[in-house]
């Protein structure tokens, strides 16, 4: 979320991780993951009630980008954003966007998204003009941290995975069979507990096994979705692409695409988009 053009100079920008910027030193602060897809405008306003140290003061602009911002549920964003900040100028757009405007600003490309989930997108320097579904973690996500946690966990119940990388898991994740089954089907966010193994994955990358778990997910995500784009680079952003971005850009390679940036967060880019 970019809050611009504040009366005295400054500006604020937030997203899940928020950043408050001034002419000398950024100021950032963390509320919990926000989501209009899962959650109503009533439980999203009281969550930054809840976690924002305090409104901006002087706000008169407001641009928020986030996940689950489908078209139909923006203006329920919206109508939080403006009573938070009061003002009436807010506008509220998806991730991707959000990712577009960040990495690639005006210039024309192809942005993917590889974090908790995926998602990708056929820029033109304004506009999205193509984009392939992710269909979430059941359907699709492929290349996130959800499908990196699916994949090794499968492997483990399937006893699929070698005996010395099963035993560290268990080492560092003493789960019964029941209590995993129970987190995936019966209790919410099962996406973000499939995704709270990939940094197993990330300490184990040198495993052979875990290392064929990673590049696997990539090479379907490749092909399922970035192929239809039919172009031959790309730039990544998210917290997936950034911590295994070593065996992301090895997959690229022998698919032939070539990875031009990889950012953890499209913040940076977002302030200078919209400064």
């Amino acid at each position: 979320m970019a809050c611009d053009e504040c009366e005295n100079g400054n500006e604020s920008v937030t997203k899940e991780t928020h950043e408050s910027v001034t002419k000398e030193t950024p100021q950032s602060f963390v509320t919990s993951g926000l989501n209009p897809a899962l959650q109503t405008p009533a439980e999203i306003e009281a969550i930054l009630r809840r976690d924002l140290p305090s409104p901006p003061e002087g706000v008169t602009r407001v641009r928020f980008y986030g996940a689950g911002c489908l078209p139909d549920l923006c203006e329920g964003v919206a109508d939080v954003l403006r009573r938070l900040f009061s003002t009436g100028d807010v506008t509220v757009g998806s991730d991707l966007l959000g990712a577009a405007r960040g990495v690639l600003g005006t210039r024309a490309g192809v942005v993917a998204i590889l974090g908790t989930g995926c998602n990708s997108a056929l820029w033109d320097g304004k506009r999205i003009i193509c984009n392939t579904p992710p269909l979430g973690y059941i359907l699709g996500d492929e290349g996130s941290g959800a499908d990196l946690g699916k994949r090794l966990i499968s492997a483990l119940l399937k006893n699929l995975l070698p005996d010395d990388l099963a035993e560290a898991f268990r080492r560092t994740h003493p789960l019964s069979y029941s209590e995993i089954i129970e987190s995936v089907y019966r209790r919410p966010a099962a996406n973000r507990f499939l995704a709270s193994f990939a940094p197993f994955l990330h300490e184990h990358l040198a495993h052979p096994a875990a290392r064929a778990i990673v590049e696997d997910s990539f090479s379907s995500f490749i092909t399922r979705n970035l192929s239809q784009y039919d172009t031959p680079a790309v730039s990544f952003v998210g917290s997936v692409a950034h911590h295994f971005e070593e065996p992301l850009r090895a997959t690229a390679a022998r698919h032939g695409l070539r990875v031009d940036t990889i950012v953890q967060s499209p913040m940076p880019g977002l302030i200078r988009y919209h400064s």
